[in-house]
């Protein structure tokens, strides 16, 4: 891995701001990965900057602000690696947004990280049960969320991008 990452770091997860220069670099990276995923399935082409500014303001992250939500930023090594959200949903059920890892820090635990941080905060917020939304595309996610215990289930929104929506018990 050649990265500004470090070989061998730890990772630390903490509640932040999400409207934080920070947090929407964060976000920008996660949406532009996203994007270009998406069209490049669909239509053999990367996102154009027009799209991706459209994409932020149509899919913001604004709620992810306390008392009902919390963002998490993930530091590898010091540094923004990661990021993920948590929303409540209803007085028992949270949902999780927006989880991602920089590609130069992938393979180091991050992922694992973020979640375990999300349902703590999940706990947190009083949730007994997480839930999520993702794409075939998004195969990583899928991989991690079945390794964390995640089961599928039936759709739960109306997400035109959604393709499979998981759930689990937080004990």
């Amino acid at each position: 891995m050649t990265s500004a990452f470090p070989q061998r770091a730890t990772w630390e997860v903490a509640a932040r701001p999400v409207r934080t220069a920070e947090s929407a670099a964060l976000l920008r990276a996660y949406f532009i990965e996203v994007s270009d995923r998406y069209y490049l399935r669909h239509e053999n082409r990367r996102s154009t900057p027009e799209e991706i500014e459209s994409g932020l303001l149509e899919h913001h992250s604004d709620d992810l602000i306390p008392p009902r939500a919390v963002f998490l930023v993930g530091r590898y090594g010091g540094a923004a690696a990661g990021c993920a959200g948590v929303r409540l949903r209803d007085a028992a059920t949270a949902e999780l947004k927006r989880l991602y890892v920089r590609p130069a820090a992938r393979g180091t635990g991050g992922g694992s990280a973020l979640l375990a941080a999300a349902h703590a905060s999940a706990r947190e917020l009083g949730a007994r049960r997480v839930i999520l939304d993702t794409r075939n595309d998004l195969v990583e996610a899928r991989a991690l969320y079945k390794r964390h215990g995640y089961v599928e289930i039936e759709r739960y929104n109306d997400d035109p991008y959604a393709e499979h929506w998981f759930a689990k018990d937080l004990v």
